[in-house]
């Protein structure tokens, strides 16, 4: 079993910045990617970002491409999720996901999942 844990998020305004981290732990030796999800209010889940378990390849969201970056530091098995010219819109829960399929943007694909961290942003 991962354990995820996250940190981070909060209030910003708008064109602001933030940085949710995701830490993993446990038997992460099945672990092929990690990705962020997030979840608006009274909206379905949906995906953000993902970046395989070695760093080297990420995918995303067309509504983050260009805004968004997710990167690993391999020594602290932590996830990042940058996050610049934040909007309105990207107002939202943020699940970090530990899964098998690398390149999925479905959330049957992953696993195990963090706590969720709210990250508002106001016009």
């Amino acid at each position: 079993q991962v354990q995820l844990v996250q940190s981070g998020g909060g209030l910003v305004q708008a064109g602001g910045s933030l940085r949710l981290s995701c830490v993993a732990s446990g038997r992460t030796l099945g672990v092929y990617v990690v990705g962020w999800f997030r979840q608006a209010p009274g909206k379905e889940r949906e995906f953000v970002a993902a970046i395989n378990w070695a760093g080297s390849n990420t995918y995303y969201a067309d509504s983050v491409q260009g805004r968004f970056a997710i990167s690993r530091d391999y020594a602290k098995n932590t996830v990042y999720l940058h996050m610049n010219n934040l909007k309105p819109e990207d107002t939202a829960i943020y699940y970090c996901a530990a899964g098998r399929v690398f390149g999925s943007r479905y959330e049957s694909d992953f696993g195990s999942w963090g706590q969720g961290t709210q990250v508002t942003v106001s016009s």
